[in-house]
């Protein structure tokens, strides 16, 4: 089965101008068209953007993601790097995750006191 344009930014949330930006950027493969030249996508295609997203939301940059793209382009061989890639943005996450959950104690407290103060 394969999907427009519009059923990808569907799908995905993305929107047409990064499905063509991320095609553009070598994070998806040259997609296919129809014979009217409208974009295809295939199942593959949605399960790359939908990690993508997943790398986007928690921080990494695009350069990482293309690196990643590319490891995974080369094949099999390149799984430890990219594992290793993958271990250090998990780091990475959970650092953002521990400071977010500090802010949040932060503001918290705050919100408290005032609630406290305004009684």
């Amino acid at each position: 089965m394969d999907y427009s344009i519009d059923d990808v930014t569907r799908i995905t949330g993305f929107s047409k101008h990064t499905l063509r930006y991320y095609e553009r950027a070598g994070l998806l493969d040259p997609v296919d068209r129809n014979p009217s030249g409208h974009r295809r996508y295939t199942e593959m295609d949605i399960g790359r953007l939908t990690f993508l997203g997943k790398l986007r939301t928690t921080g990494m940059g695009i350069q990482d993601m293309r690196l990643y793209i590319e490891l995974l382009r080369q094949g099999d061989h390149t799984r430890v790097d990219r594992l290793m890639m993958l271990e250090n943005h998990h780091q990475q996450v959970l650092q953002q995750i521990a400071a977010l959950q500090d802010a949040l104690k932060a503001i918290e407290y705050k919100i408290d006191l005032y609630r406290k103060t305004s009684n």
